[in-house]
């Protein structure tokens, strides 16, 4: 069953590509504490380090530009170093990338790219119920907060939270949706009281199930299901 719930009230507005192209150029400039810009950098398993930065960029640009008149935005906690350290898009594994069918590239030499299992619970979601165009996600923290070796994550630090906070809010800014999803209490604590957003359970930690059953709902009382049957 579909059931009601909150919703961003702020009004609709038209995004243009250069201004979406000139928040991904300076999301690639920033330094947010001491995490890996994905968006700047290269290392570690990237295909070619010289220019995997730039696939990135160029993923993030496109994956912008095709979602931004999205009537919903999710938002996680930070770039896992399985998702969108490589893939350079929140909440999208490159397992999930067809390098051949665009308009995405993987970066990592990864056979078949790296999974994250977030990601893909977040993601099994949007397209059982055919609301991948209509959920654009993002992250608090856009870049990786690597731990002690650079495929390893560790937890946010608050300066890191609030300097990712000025893109999350500028990025509200942009694309003002209708709905807002928290998915885990890093991101609801990150977003303020008065965007109405609704938290669902992260689904890393045990919180699988809750997180596919709770954003299953929100989705279905925002948008309705976009496919015959939603799983």
């Amino acid at each position: 069953m579909c059931s009601t719930s909150a919703q961003f009230s702020i009004p609709k507005r038209r995004n243009t590509s250069a201004v979406l192209d000139a928040f991904v150029h300076n999301l690639a400039a920033a330094r947010i504490g001491a995490t890996f810009n994905q968006y700047c950098e290269g290392g570690a398993a990237d295909r070619d380090p010289a220019t995997a930065a730039a696939v990135r960029r160029a993923n993030l640009r496109a994956y912008l530009r095709a979602h931004a008149q999205a009537p919903v935005v999710a938002v996680a906690e930070a770039a896992g170093w399985r998702g969108a350290r490589y893939s350079g898009i929140p909440l999208l594994s490159e397992r999930l990338i067809d390098d051949a069918a665009g308009p995405y590239r993987r970066t990592s030499t990864a056979p078949g790219g790296f999974a994250e299992a977030s990601a893909s619970i977040v993601q099994e979601v949007l397209r059982a119920g055919g609301w991948v165009d209509a959920v654009l996600l993002w992250n608090v923290v856009p870049t990786h907060p690597a731990g002690s070796t650079p495929h390893s994550n560790r937890a946010l630090r608050s300066a890191e939270v609030v300097a990712g906070q000025e893109f999350l809010l500028l990025l509200l800014d942009l694309v003002r949706p209708r709905h807002l999803v928290a998915i885990g209490r890093t991101a609801a604590a990150a977003l303020p009281p008065g965007l109405g957003a609704v938290e669902v359970r992260h689904p890393a930690h045990g919180g699988a199930t809750q997180c596919r059953t709770a954003l299953k709902s929100l989705l279905c009382a925002w948008l309705g299901p976009r496919v015959a049957e939603v799983a």
